[in-house]
């Protein structure tokens, strides 16, 4: 039987270690679930056509959709916070404060914009759902701000992933 080099063993190691600490345990996840406060915001001014950024949602959706660039936010509490306008073929347009919280991979609608204002919506988090009908919620979770369930880190990065069609880390991956 051969004998791996030492530097093979030891790259193994490290290699085996950055995994495993990827893992948490049922008991961490939900320790930090109970510890985990979110951030106060403030809502942003009401999106302006002419700067929305449109993004891919389905071909079998007939409605786009798009994100006010200067809604966009990266918390420190890991979830990340845009305004959504999704316009139908008719135009009519529907406009919501959102925000997306990686690590549960669930959304939350904040605001609803309507008549030239905001006004607060009454929404918890809820998970988002692989088969949804809000398949927007998908999309921007998994494609653009949360890569592997990992949030952004800035606005910046988002408006790359949005610009982009996709996330640079995902380029690689099939879809």
């Amino acid at each position: 039987m051969k004998r791996l080099p030492l530097l093979a063993v030891l790259g193994w190691t490290a290699f085996a270690a950055a995994q495993t600490s990827q893992f948490k345990s049922d008991w961490e996840k939900a320790q930090e679930e109970r510890d985990w406060k979110e951030a106060e915001f403030k809502l942003p001014a009401l999106p302006k056509a002419d700067a929305l950024i449109e993004f891919f949602v389905s071909s079998a959706n007939s409605f786009k959709f798009f994100v006010d660039p200067l809604s966009l936010s990266a918390g420190a509490d890991g979830v990340v916070r845009y305004t959504l306008v999704a316009r139908s073929p008719s135009g009519a347009e529907s406009v919501s404060y959102e925000g997306i919280r990686c690590a549960s991979n669930s959304y939350k609608v904040y605001a609803l914009g309507h008549a030239g204002a905001w006004s607060q919506a009454r929404s918890d988090w809820k998970p988002i759902e692989p088969r949804s009908v809000q398949r927007w919620h998908n999309e921007l979770g998994s494609r653009y701000f949360c890569p592997n369930r990992v949030s952004v880190r800035t606005a910046a990065e988002g408006l790359d992933a949005l610009r982009l069609g996709g996330h640079p880390t995902l380029r690689d991956v099939a879809r």
